[in-house]
C-alpha cells in the first residue's frame, strides 16, 4: 500500500504514488529510545541536546561537493551520515542530495528542503520533476530548492527486497482470503517479502527509522550553512518534519506540514483511520460518478459501493485479461490497488471511470492494471522502484505491528468493514505485513510538542483519503507553536493543488515569515 501499507505522500506534479499496504508509520525511535519521556499515559518525543556531540562533529563540519547530475539547472552532491547515531564509529551511510539555486530577483532567504512523503518517495526525484520547477516562481526566486533522499530510499543506499518477477507475484497476493488455505498463502507472501528484505539489505534494515532520517536532515542543514531548517513536507513528510521539530525545536525555521499525520496514534488506529479516509474519498467519487454520463457503477450514489464490491468479488473468482506481455491478469488485489490509486486526487476520477468501464463492460483489465502499476512504480519492463521496499522498512521499524497474526485480523475485521464497506477487509489484511518483519521495531507512538519552536504551519484537507483531516487537527494540538490551516475539499494534500487561498497563505509564510491565523479555512 502489495506491501501492505499505503505510502503517504503528495502526488502534486508527479505520477500516481505507489501503493504498498495500509499502515502508516506511526512514530519512530531509530535506536534513540532515550529521546522519549513519559507524560501521563503517553510518550513524548524529547529534544536532543543543543550542543553537537564531538563524535558527530566531522559530519556536521563536512562540505558538500556539488556537481552536475544530468538534469539542467540542478546540482547533486553526496552527504555522509553515521549509519548508527548511537555508534558513529561503525560506519557511514551516503545520502543523495540535489539542489536548484535561487533564481532571483530578490535577496536569497536560504535553503528550502522538500519531501513528498511515502515513506519511500524519492525527494530528489520530486525536486527535479516538480518542486524545483513547479513551486511558485516567487518561492524559487528566493530559496535554493533542496532535497535529500532519506536513508534507504531511491539514490540513498536503497533497501532492496525482491526481483521484478517475485514482486509481480507479491502484488497479486489475495488480501481478502476466503479460507485457511488462502490465509496461509497470504502469510507466506508476507514472510517471503520480509525474508527477501532481510537477505538483501541486512545492514540497512535496523537504521532507516524516521528519527534517523530527521537527524540526517539536521546534518544536511549544517552542511548547507543554514542556521535553521526551512522545510515543506507532504503526507509522511509531515511526520518526518514534525519529528525534526521535536528533536531540534531551537533549529526550526519555517516548516509547512501538508497532509499531516498524527504521530501519537498506534499502527492499528492509523490503519483504521486511513481506511475510513479512503471510504470518505470514495463516497465523493461515487457522488461525482453518478453525475457523469459514463459512470460504470450505476446511477445512484448509494449503490456505487455495492456495485464495486460485486466487481471485486467477480475479479477474485475470475481475474481479467490485460494484454500484459508477461501474462499478468487483473486480480482482485490489483483491481483494488488501481481504484485506491485514483482516490488520491479527483483529477484521476475520469481515468478511473474509463478503466472500470473497460473492466466491467468489456472484461478488459488493462486500464486498472496500468493504474496499479503506476501506484507501485513498476515500469513496462517489469522493474519496480525502491518505494515499496523502503516503505515497509521504515514503517515496520517506526512502530510495533498493527497485528501479530491472522487471528487478530479476523477479530478486528468487523471494525474495518464498518469504517469502509468497500475497502475495509483488504486494508485490514494488508495491515498484517509487519508481523513477520525480520527486524524488531525501535519506535513507538509519541506525541510531538516541539516546545520553543517558531510557528509551524499544519495543513489538513477535510476529505483527504490518505491522511484524514483529524490527524492534522491532532498534530496541531500537539505542536506547541502550530497554526492549523484547513482546506475544505477533496484529494491528498493542499499546497499547489489549485486553491489560491491555501497557496497565498503558505507563500506568505515562506517568503515573509508570516504564518496564517490559527484555524484559517480555505475552499
Amino acid at each position: 500500500m502489495h506491501i501492505r501499507r499505503i505510502p503517504h505522500r503528495s502526488r502534486t506534479g508527479v505520477s500516481l504514488v505507489s501503493l504498498a499496504a495500509l499502515l502508516l508509520s506511526a512514530c519512530s525511535a531509530g535506536g534513540v529510545t532515550s529521546t522519549a519521556t513519559r507524560t501521563g499515559a503517553e510518550v513524548t518525543l524529547a529534544t536532543l541536546p543543543r550542543a553537537t556531540p564531538s563524535a558527530l562533529a566531522p559530519y556536521y563540519g563536512q562540505k558538500l561537493t556539488w556537481r552536475g547530475c544530468g538534469v539542467p539547472g540542478f546540482e547533486c552532491a553526496t552527504l555522509k551520515a553515521p549509519l548508527d547515531y548511537d555508534r558513529p564509529g561503525d560506519g557511514d551511510i551516503r545520502l543523495a542530495v540535489s539542489r536548484k539555486k535561487a533564481t532571483g530577483p530578490g535577496k536569497r532567504i536560504g535553503s528550502l528542503l522538500v519531501n513528498p512523503g511515502g515513506p519511500g518517495g524519492s525527494a530528489v526525484g520530486y525536486l527535479q520533476q516538480y518542486a524545483g520547477v513547479g513551486y511558485p516562481a516567487a518561492v524559487r526566486a528566493r530559496y535554493d530548492m533542496v532535497a535529500v533522499d532519506p536513508r534507504g530510499v531511491a539514490r540513498s543506499e536503497p533497501v532492496e527486497c525482491l526481483d521484478g518477477r517475485a514482486m509481480d507475484a507479491y502484488t497479486q497476493a489475495d488480501v481478502t482470503p476466503d479460507d485457511q488455505r488462502e490465509t496461509d498463502r497470504l502469510v507466506e507472501a508476507y514472510k517471503d517479502f520480509a525474508e527477501g528484505c532481510g537477505a538483501r539489505s541486512p545492514r540497512l534494515l535496523r537504521h532507516v527509522s524516521t528519527v534517523e532520517a530527521a537527524r540526517d536532515m539536521d546534518v544536511l542543514r549544517a552542511a548547507l550553512g543554514d542556521r535553521r531548517l526551512t522545510y515543506v513536507g507532504a503526507s509522511y513528510g509531515t511526520f518526518l518534519g514534525a519529528t525534526y521539530a521535536g528533536l531540534y525545536p531551537h533549529r526550526v525555521g519555517r516548516l509547512v506540514l501538508d497532509g499531516a499525520m498524527d504521530p501519537a496514534l498506534p499502527a492499528r488506529r492509523l490503519n483504521l483511520d486511513q481506511t475510513a479516509g479512503f471510504e470518505t474519498a470514495f463516497r465523493s467519487f461515487a457522488k461525482d460518478c453518478v453525475r457523469q454520463p459514463d459512470c460504470p457503477l450505476g446511477t445512484k450514489a448509494d449503490k456505487v459501493g455495492g456495485n464495486l464490491r460485486a466487481f471485486f468479488e467477480k475479479t477474485d473468482a475470475r481475474p481479467l485479461p490485460t494484454g500484459d506481455t508477461g501474462g499478468r491478469r487483473l486480480t482482485e488485489s490489483l483491481a483494488t490497488t488501481g481504484v485506491i490509486a485514483a482516490m488520491y486526487d479527483e483529477s484521476g476520477w475520469g481515468r478511473l471511470r474509463d478503466a472500470l468501464t473497460a473492466a466491467i463492460k468489456d472484461q478488459d483489465g488493462a486500464g486498472l492494471l496500468l493504474l496499479a502499476d503506476s501506484y507501485y512504480e513498476r515500469d513496462a519492463e517489469g522493474r519496480y522502484a525502491n518505494l515499496m521496499y523502503a516503505n515497509a522498512a521504515v514503517n515496520c521499524l517506526d512502530s510495533p505491528a498493527a497485528f501479530d497474526g491472522p487471528d487478530q485480523v479476523r477479530r478486528t475485521l468487523p471494525t474495518f468493514e464498518k469504517a469502509s464497506p468497500v475497502f475495509g477487509e483488504g486494508l485490514a489484511w494488508s495491515s498484517l505485513n509487519c508481523a513477520y518483519w525480520p527486524v524488531a521495531p525501535t519506535g513507538q507512538p509519541r506525541r510531538i510538542e516541539a516546545k520553543g519552536a517558531a510557528p509551524i504551519v499544519v495543513v489538513g484537507t477535510t476529505r483527504d483519503p490518505a491522511t484524514p483531516y483529524g490527524w492534522a487537527r491532532s498534530l496541531s494540538r500537539q505542536l506547541s507553536s502550530a497554526r492549523l490551516l484547513t482546506y475544505d475539499g477533496d484529494g491528498h494534500t493542499a499546497y499547489g493543488r489549485g486553491s489560491g487561498c491555501i497557496d497565498s497563505a503558505i507563500n506568505a509564510y515562506l517568503l515573509r515569515g508570516t504564518p496564517p491565523t490559527d484555524g484559517k479555512r480555505c475552499t
